[in-house]
């Protein structure tokens, strides 16, 4: 009998399988059908922290930005050198109103990686 997670029946498999297929629908702009799946990929394993940066960049196409904000802050508690999880939490700050907020982790961003999209973002020259 194969091992499973919880009471839901899913093989860590399935949970890979799910992750995959939440890639591919935010790919295809269904993020909100990409939160579903990775809402039980990050309840069976909630130390994941790819799951949860792929939820994190689901909740944010899907314009639920408090969600979005929450679990990039998670990732980076547990990644402070994430580079693209301090770019896209700024981007996240941005939307939500919030510019010295954003401006902090642009440079953050931009300091981790001199990706040319960071440091324009990070507007090192104000």
């Amino acid at each position: 009998m194969p091992e499973t997670s919880g009471s839901t029946g899913r093989t860590p498999e399935t949970h890979v399988i799910d992750f995959r297929a939440a890639e591919q629908l935010l790919n295809a702009r269904d993020p909100r059908g990409a939160v579903k799946l990775l809402d039980g990929v990050i309840g069976a394993h909630p130390e994941n922290t790819a799951a949860r940066l792929l939820r994190a960049r689901a909740f944010f196409a899907a314009a639920q930005l408090r969600p979005a904000e929450l679990e990039f802050t998670i990732v980076l508690e547990r990644e402070p050198d994430n580079a693209y999880a301090h770019f896209a939490l700024a981007r996240t700050y941005e939307r939500q109103g919030r510019p010295d907020q954003a401006k902090r982790h642009f440079r953050l961003a931009a300091a981790l990686d001199p990706n040319p999209q960071y440091l324009k973002a990070a507007r090192f020259e104000e």
